[in-house]
């Protein structure tokens, strides 16, 4: 019940201020009322696209992170088992 409170408050709030902010600049009702009705129409549309944009982003991200903890693994390990490796000096 709160949680189809807040949605209907933040809908409504979105609708003020498109309308507001077209009337201010206007001085159109109409203008104002159109703006107030496309606003959330475009949000609906748009967010998912926004949403999927910024799960790309994340998943690069991640990969990159596992492929450089991959490499650094590789390397801590090869530079262990690999007798042929140079092994640093040694000072008495």
């Amino acid at each position: 019940m709160v949680t189809a409170a807040k949605t209907t408050s933040q809908i409504g709030m979105h609708m003020g201020v498109a309308f507001g902010i077209m009337y201010v600049f206007t001085g159109s009702l109409a203008l104002g009322g159109v703006a107030a009705v496309l606003e959330p129409i475009v949000n609906v549309t748009l967010l998912p696209l926004h949403d999927k944009l910024w799960e790309r982003i994340r998943a690069k991200v991640d990969a990159r992170k596992v492929n450089a903890a991959s490499v650094a693994i590789n390397i801590t390990t090869n530079s262990t088992a690999n007798p042929a490796a140079p092994q640093p000096l040694q000072t008495a």
